[in-house]
Parts: structure tokens; sequence; C-alpha cells
């Protein structure tokens, strides 16, 4: 089921850590303006990556002791875990393009963009 997950400090170990997928997770803010325009291409990600990939949320704001795990000192903050460790990292707003890169890279099984 494709769609966007909200991770918190108690689903981050299940959703993203132990999960057989790559997660890409944004960590951001409901006020940060740069953080909502990465709305519409994260949605669609998680629709294109659904079974192959995850897309989570983490609201710096509700979850601060996960940000301060990873370090997080701007939003948006995205980064892409696997097998359970950080293996990309972005700051700021970024294009869908770039993003589907990294899933892409991330996937073991590889991925076809529709």
């Amino acid at each position: 089921m494709a769609g966007i997950i909200k991770v918190s400090q108690g689903s981050f170990r299940s959703e993203v850590v132990e999960s057989e997928t790559p997660v890409l997770v944004d960590f951001w803010a409901e006020w940060c303006q740069p953080c909502l325009r990465m709305n519409p291409a994260l949605e669609e990600l998680s629709e294109e990556f659904d079974g192959t990939a995850k897309i989570a949320k983490v609201n710096v704001d509700e979850e601060r002791a996960l940000g301060a795990m990873f370090q997080v000192m701007s939003i948006p903050a995205l980064m892409i875990f696997k097998d359970g460790e950080k293996i990309d990292e972005f700051t700021g707003v970024q294009d869908k393009e770039t993003l589907r890169a990294a899933l892409d890279r991330a996937s073991s099984s590889g991925h076809e963009s529709k």
C-alpha cells in the first residue's frame, strides 16, 4: 500500500531500522515552507516505489529526540536508510529526480520509473 508513513521515536525501529526495503526519511516541521514544498514529490515517490522502498516523515517539533539523534540542524533533512544504516543524506529542498536516483541506488532489486 502506497503512502507516506508518519514515524515517531516509538515506531522508528520497526518502520525504518528493521525495514526490509530502503526507507527515505523526511525530517520536517509544519511551519517549514521548504518542507511543505517537498510533499508532492514525496507523495509521488511513495506511489512509484510502493513495495520496493518506503517514504517516512518525522516531525522534528514532535520528535525532538530523533532529530537530535540524527544531528538534524536544518530542515528539510532527508536521509535514506537501508538494512538499518543511514546510507545517504540530503539537506534542503530536493527535486524528485534526485531522490528517485538515490532510492534507485538503495534498492537492491532496482526500480523502473513509471
